[in-house]
């Protein structure tokens, strides 16, 4: 076995100097930037004893910040309870239990059902993601006992010894005991990019992770005293997104609560002061009045469609870490895609051997396999390497420097034990090799068929030079084939499909990527680019971007550059990945998506993680984001619709000095037939609708003129009735005759929503109008709800108004959808 040279932790014993002195000040704060190091505490290799954890935990020095997957349940309840227009809705529905019959407190007992639908589905959308994100939660190394074990972020206590490999993030504040090449990325708490070399006795900040090497840390702060608790408890990884349909919805809500206080001001006055009515009957129709003004369930039906969208996502293993996410997933018009691990399968196979400058075959096997147990974390090149050459030399390990992203190859020094010291690096041909070196031609023919090409080499300089890969002696060539991801070219085909386009962007040999990509039929293929080559200049850059798809060599650095040009030129960007070298670009994109598999730091700046490491879930999201945004579109219009001709009837109502004509229950009716139920239905349909931008201008260019044109017919209608009707039955035969007309108009506008038809969709809309027929011949609900038709002349005419309202809203809505497109 290769003998590692182990680092001896200083000052093990109390009281030492250095970096065991005295433990870290509980209160001591760390500057991220220019930290002032506290002395650190004493690092000990075994980790605590069982009793001493236990003594920590009744003190309470547990790493005790809640783990927030979601909203708390009492911020649900307050979200769907506690709204402006439910206090609205709220005040008068008090006052109609008050003044009037039970029929027309009716909405008041819609909104509490459809409140308490809001609450329901989050809840259970919350229990989806809680349970999912304890799945997919990452568990660090924890040394108890003289033995390392895998346990929950919230059982660290303090003075813990926790692990840290490639890709593990730092989740507890604390002081490094053990250091081997452990270099640490900040930069999402200072946003400096360049990562940290960490010696013993340094500090690191939870919110930061291992970008290479390894070591060991004992834990200085926990739970809410942490640095990256501090800073935000519920931010970085719950931070919403943006999401184009919440801040279109509440500028919506914004403009009608401004409508509203005029329209109803004027309203009250016209019904309680200037029409000598009686006043319970003026304070009913007053509320007639106010009540359909309010989109109440637009709100409550786009939580419900976030709710459902991630209940459906989740039961196919994909944790939705911010709601917003599947919308933005639809409206992203380009995917970044990290080959190793998106494409292809995080596994490799040694295929091939091919000693160079007559180098002898069994040595350089040796070599290999001193390289793979050198590494106590190999990525997995080095682990098919250790998987086909395992470890058969007695030589001593005296330094080795880990593979990082940054550098692209890996190394050690060995003593060979015959009195040889040598120094061997492995990585990247194209870049451990001068242009033009003859081994290169050899390379990229193996390159051009799809196979990973590493490249064996003997050092001529110390392994801390940071000049160590120049003038290296190549001794090995060693051929790797990944596994295709068996759904990776359906899932691009899709992609193209939806006008989505791929850019594979990988650290890999440009060629090597190419040949992959081309494997799986992604358009573009065979034109690669060099990422070495790239302007600098972010326009440049963005159109170098938009013109190929596949790029290799590239940086970490300039994953992230890449995500901002590509933003730049108006695209909006989701990057997927699953290595630390993704992590900036995950953060900077507009969508971030982590193979569940990948880096705790990549699932933990993503918003989307696909648990089971299936690229081919990705359409699903898509899909998913589109039918919320398309279906939530649709019901807007018929909300918005609603509201428009409330208003405009509350306004011809005061200009004309007029009773208003409804009383709350005709509305309650009419909204729950024409818009509320089919709108539950419709919200939940299936719908491959491509996602567009300008949700408030495609939703009030068909609200404002179908509310007009219903307003404007109903009022007609009732104006002709008021002259056609004498005595004391007169108004509710005036009342019956507008509700004709104004169901008739808005179940128009419910057929054109229901565009195009399916089974299903005829079935609802002919429900609502049987629904509405039933209501009008069966004699106890005319009662009810105070509708019967008198005489046969005015309900013609009324469905005569109706009609003709009906095909000026089809002409409208043709007419706008031609003249301003969305």
């Amino acid at each position: 076995m290769t003998q590692r040279a182990d680092i001896e932790p200083g000052g093990s014993e109390p009281g030492a100097g250095g970096p065991g002195g005295a433990a870290i000040d509980a209160g001591a704060e760390l500057d991220p930037v220019h930290p002032v190091r506290p002395p650190a505490p004493r690092f000990k290799p075994a980790g605590l004893t069982t009793a001493e954890v236990a003594e920590r935990v009744a003190r309470g020095a547990v790493n005790d910040v809640p783990v927030r997957s979601s909203r708390s349940t009492a911020d649900i309840v307050r979200a769907n309870v506690f709204t402006r227009f439910n206090a609205i809705i709220g005040v008068l529905w008090v006052v109609m239990l008050i003044v009037a019959p039970f029929q027309d407190s009716l909405f008041g007992y819609v909104i509490i059902a459809n409140t308490g639908i809001g609450i329901i589905q989050e809840m259970r959308a919350k229990k989806t993601l809680d349970g999912l994100a304890v799945i997919g939660e990452a568990k660090p190394s924890v040394r108890r006992d003289g033995r390392t074990a895998e346990i929950s972020t919230s059982e660290i206590v303090l003075d813990d010894v926790i692990e840290l490999g490639p890709g593990d993030k730092v989740v507890v504040d604390g002081s490094v005991g053990e250091a081997e090449g452990l270099e640490i990325d900040e930069s999402l708490l200072t946003g400096e990019a360049d990562p940290v070399l960490k010696k013993p006795g340094d500090p690191v900040m939870s919110g930061s992770f291992v970008v290479a090497g390894g070591g060991a840390f004992t834990a200085t702060k926990v739970g809410r005293e942490a640095y990256a608790a501090q800073l935000a408890e519920e931010a970085t990884r719950f931070t919403l997104v943006h999401s184009e349909l919440r801040s279109g919805i509440s500028t919506i809500l914004k403009y009608v609560t401004w409508m509203m206080i005029p329209t109803s001001i004027g309203l009250i006055i016209s019904q309680l002061v200037v029409k000598d009515n009686n006043l319970k009957d003026a304070i009913a129709r007053t509320v007639g009045g106010i009540v359909p003004m309010i989109p109440e369930g637009l709100v409550l039906l786009t939580s419900v469609a976030f709710a459902i969208g991630v209940i459906r996502l989740g039961r196919q293993q994909c944790l939705v870490q911010e709601l917003p996410a599947i919308e933005g997933l639809a409206r992203v018009d380009v995917v970044c895609l990290d080959k190793t691990g998106t494409l292809t399968e995080g596994g490799m196979d040694v295929t091939e051997l091919r000693p160079l400058g007559g180098a002898e075959p069994a040595y350089v096997k040796r070599v290999l396999g001193a390289l793979g147990e050198s590494d106590p974390r190999p990525n997995a090149s080095l682990q098919a390497i250790i998987d086909a050459y395992p470890d058969s030399a007695e030589w001593r390990c005296t330094e080795s420097l880990p593979f990082s992203s940054a550098r692209k190859y890996s190394g050690a020094s060995f003593s060979e034990g015959d009195g040889e010291n040598n120094t061997w690096l492995l990585g990247a041909p194209d870049v451990l090799l001068p242009a033009g070196d003859p081994a290169l031609d050899e390379i990229n023919g193996l390159n051009e068929q799809g196979l990973r090409v590493l490249l064996l080499a003997r050092a001529a300089r110390e392994l801390d030079d940071p000049a160590v890969g120049d003038g290296v002696k190549p001794t090995a060539l060693i051929v790797l084939e990944q596994r295709l991801r068996p759904d990776a070219a359906d899932t691009l085909r899709y992609f193209e499909d939806q006008k989505v386009h791929a850019k594979v962007i990988s650290g890999d040999n440009a060629v090597s990527v190419g040949a992959v990509a081309g494997k799986l039929g992604l358009p573009g293929a065979e034109n690669t680019v060099d990422a070495r080559r790239l302007p600098a200049e972010r326009a440049e850059m963005a159109k170098v971007l938009d013109e190929n798809a596949v790029f290799g060599r590239v940086t970490p650095q300039q994953k992230r550059d890449m995500v901002g040009a590509l933003q730049s030129n108006g695209h909006t960007v989701a990057m997927t990945g699953d290595g630390v070298n993704d992590v900036l670009a995950l953060k900077d994109a507009d969508i971030g998506v982590s193979m569940g598999s990948g880096s705790e730091a990549t699932r933990a700046v993503a918003q989307i993680v696909l648990l089971n490491n299936s690229f081919a879930t990705l359409p699903s999201v898509v899909a998913e984001g589109r039918r919320v945004i398309g279906n939530i579109t649709r019901v807007a219009t018929l909300f918005l619709t609603k509201t428009v001709y409330s208003v405009l009837l509350a306004i011809l109502v005061v200009c004309f000095q007029v009773e208003y004509p409804f009383l709350p229950r005709h509305l309650t009716l009419l909204s729950t037939l024409t818009i509320g139920i089919p709108a539950f239905f419709l919200a939940l349909a299936p719908n491959k609708e491509r996602a567009k931008p300008h949700f408030v201008k495609r939703v009030m260019r068909y609200a404002i003129p179908g509310g007009v044109i219903a307003a404007a017919a109903t009022f007609v209608t009732y104006m002709i009735a008021r002259h056609h009707y004498t005595g004391p039955e007169a108004l509710q035969a005036e009342t019956s005759a507008a509700t004709l007309t104004l169901f008739l108009t808005s179940m128009w506008v419910l057929v054109i929503i229901a565009r195009p038809y399916t089974w299903w969709r005829v079935a609802l809309v002919g429900a609502m109008g049987g629904a509405f027929l039933i209501v009008l011949v069966v004699p106890w609900l005319q009662d009810f709800f105070q509708l019967k038709l008198v005489g046969t002349e005015l309900p013609w005419t009324a469905v005569a108004i109706a009609v003709a309202a009906s095909a000026l809203i089809e002409f409208t809505f043709r007419w706008v959808n031609h003249r301003f497109p969305a």
